[in-house]
């Protein structure tokens, strides 16, 4: 969203409207209600005598409800209104508007409201693309007291239906209410524009239910929400604020898929990615496992409920592989798109299985690892039979849906995001980097869940074997000897796509580098060509693509540099891992602690904040779990058996942090680190240590 724009969200439902709290009409720009991928909304405009509203304030203190305090007309120097006007929204199963008018002078006043009304029903990718593509017919009808805007192809029917709480003039395009306003006295009424979304014939597998509940629940389940995360101590208030802010976004981001009503995936960000994502909601769980474990266990079993059993070249399934994107609008429902769901993801598959082995090593739930024991191995099998697309036991990837499937497939999915030095693209299969190094994660981690809870050590023994050798092999052919970094992928061909990438940073948490060469990926990472000051780029300046405000070519994501800092913390580099906490925490400052999707790749000496990308989505779930990911990195927790060792590694500008309450498989545990001036450990013993449940 834009600065200009104001959003509320309550899981896939949400709202994006002007600062006056008005969706004007716009065939490209995410204004609008949106719910299960349609728009119900494209036109909400409030006029008091033809006139439109100018805004004071804006408090938006739930991310379910926006409060706008406004004035009718033109607001100046030297006209003081004597009216004000207070919109409420709230997403309840649709919109809820509490319209309130004051009048502030000695006499009374008779007034005209218009709302002015409409629906086009979009397809979320209809307005993402700016296309139009609408087969069916529109239609709209006054009945009841009630405006019922429609839009109706074959099956496939969606309504928004238009009402007041007191009484209205209704027409086709909106409501008209007369308001008389004694001196010094309070009007209201409450509009509402709740959708009807029946799931078309045959087509009830892609349902997802409603979200009804009232405010007071919400509020109340927000609370418990907070109340269960572990309570975070520090003496630095940004920092505070950044985690409050990361735990209420993923609140908001969170929805109940059909088949575990009452427990929560991420959806992947506002506005264009309110949906189930696998690799978002997989990273995103990893991210929050030491904070709100419960994302993990239910993304594992809805993407192993949903996971691929057929060759479907549309939808780019196969079995065992995980899926990619899911949606439930018109172009999915009619296949224009092959999100029912989409399987074009080469990563999100291996990622299931390290999620799988970390959830269970925090929370020791091997009931679940027990549950999902046949998807698992359906996942290693995907990644040697079916992801070896050049025989070279390597994951490539290559779309079979050449109309309009994701030529890269891994996250870096734009069409420029893999690019040799010199700027050209690869051909396809393309190999990059950090898929090896999941894929060596998750044979590594399976190896452990099979030895010791699925009690069958030859397949553990086999997947061992299999890591060890891809990773002898990509160390060897992956390495640039000249630069001293790895390829950012291997073509076609087997040729090495020489630029240099964030993707590196990758391979360290993974643990698919060798100790040898781990040195100098880590000079690179932190050198003035990949780290801004505030973070790592996402491609090194002066390759022939980089580019500061290009999405995949020189920006900054959050999320790519927690994982990054991670990954420095398993090889050792905690001062490393430390700075770019700090580069990505000073950040976030600027955006009052909500980090978005991702921002410029300007140099920290060049802007002393963070530039603006002009298209990121915030909230953005992975974003919102970076400063989560961050935490467990400073304090260095890592869970052993059934104890947490904890060896903290605090940014100079920390002197202090705690984190009370850490959920786990020990119940719960409290971690205690200090700035370099101080001791770190729990209290202040030294670090490292080790702690078991009481």
């Amino acid at each position: 969203m834009t600065d200009d724009q104001v959003g509320i969200l309550d899981g896939t439902t949400f709202m994006v409207c002007d600062r006056a709290g008005d969706i004007l009409p716009s065939p490209d720009t995410p204004l609008g209600l949106f719910a299960h991928d349609t728009r119900l909304l494209s036109k909400w405009v409030l006029t008091i005598d033809g006139e439109r509203l100018s805004t004071l304030a804006i408090d938006d203190i739930h991310y379910f409800e926006n409060r706008f305090y406004l004035v009718p007309g033109h607001q100046d120097v030297y006209v003081n209104s004597t009216l004000s006007v207070r919109r409420v929204h709230t997403l309840n199963a649709g919109l809820h508007e509490e319209l309130s008018i004051i009048n502030h002078d000695g006499r009374p006043v008779d007034l005209t409201l218009r709302v002015e009304v409409d629906a086009d029903f979009a397809d979320v990718f209809e307005v993402k693309d700016a296309t139009a593509r609408k087969k069916g017919r529109h239609y709209r009808r006054v009945e009841d007291g009630r405006l019922v805007l429609g839009y109706e192809r074959e099956r496939f029917r969606r309504e928004t239906i238009v009402s007041a709480t007191t009484p209205a003039e209704l027409d086709e395009d909106g409501l008209t209410l007369t308001v008389h306003l004694e001196p010094h006295s309070t009007w209201r009424t409450r509009l509402t524009a709740e959708p009807d979304l029946p799931m078309p014939r045959g087509l009830e597998r892609l349902a997802i239910p409603g979200r009804v509940s009232g405010t007071r629940d919400k509020e109340r389940r927000l609370k418990n929400w907070l109340a269960e995360a572990p309570r975070l101590e520090t003496g630095w208030e940004p920092l505070r604020g950044a985690y409050r802010r990361s735990l209420i976004d993923l609140a908001a981001l969170r929805f109940s898929p059909f088949l575990a009503e009452d427990r929560s995936v991420p959806a992947a960000g506002l506005p264009w990615f309110m949906s189930l994502f696998g690799r978002d909601s997989i990273l995103t769980s990893l991210q929050a496992l030491p904070f709100a474990p419960d994302l993990a266990a239910t993304t594992l079993k809805v993407l192993a409920f949903r996971q691929g059993s057929r060759v479907d070249d549309f939808r780019e399934e196969e079995p065992g592989r995980i899926l990619h994107e899911m949606r439930y609008g018109e172009m999915s429902v009619f296949e224009d798109t092959p999100h029912t769901p989409y399987f074009g993801s080469a990563d999100a598959t291996p990622l299931f299985l390290v999620l799988l082995d970390e959830y269970e090593r925090w929370t020791g739930d091997v009931g679940l690892v027990r549950s999902v024991e046949q998807e698992a191995r359906a996942a290693i099998d995907w990644i040697d039979d079916y992801a070896d697309l050049t025989g070279s036991g390597y994951i490539s990837y290559e779309r079979r849906n050449t109309r309009n499937g994701l030529e890269n497939q891994c996250w870096k999915d734009s069409w420029d995001g893999i690019s040799y030095q010199d700027g050209r693209l690869p051909g396809f299969p393309r190999a990059t980097c950090e898929l090896q190094g999941y894929a060596y994660d998750a044979k590594m981690r399976t190896a452990r869940l099979a030895r010791t809870i699925w009690h069958d050590p030859e397949y553990a023994d086999r997947l061992e074997r299999e890591a060890a050798e891809l990773k002898r092999r990509f160390n060897r052919d992956f390495w640039v000897a000249d630069g001293e970094y790895m390829a950012l992928a291997l073509d076609g061909d087997g040729r090495q796509v020489d630029a240099l990438s964030s993707n590196i940073g990758h391979l360290l948490w993974s643990g698919i580098v060798d100790e040898s060469k781990a040195s100098a990926l880590v000079r690179h990472l932190m050198s003035p060509a990949l780290f801004s000051g505030w973070g790592v780029r996402t491609l090194a300046e002066g390759a022939g693509r980089y580019n500061p405000i290009g999405y995949h070519v020189g920006t900054i994501w959050p999320f790519d540099n927690s994982f990054i800092a991670w990954g420095l913390r398993r090889y050792g580099y905690a001062d490393e891992a430390a700075r770019i906490a700090a580069g990505i925490l000073d950040a976030a400052v600027f955006y009052d602690g909500r980090l978005p999707e991702a921002f410029a790749g300007y140099s920290r000496a060049e802007t002393k904040y963070p530039v603006n990308y002009p298209t990121a989505c915030s909230p953005q779930a992975w974003s919102a779990g970076a400063t989560l990911l961050l935490l467990r990195t400073m304090l260095g927790l890592n869970p052993v058996g059934e104890d947490l060792v904890i060896r903290p590694a605090l940014p100079a500008s920390l002197d202090f942090v705690a984190l009370l309450d850490i959920p786990g498989r020990w119940g719960r545990l409290d971690a205690y680190g200090r700035g370099p001036a101080g001791a770190g450990g729990r209290g202040h013993q030294p670090a490292p240590q080790q702690l078991s449940a009481p």
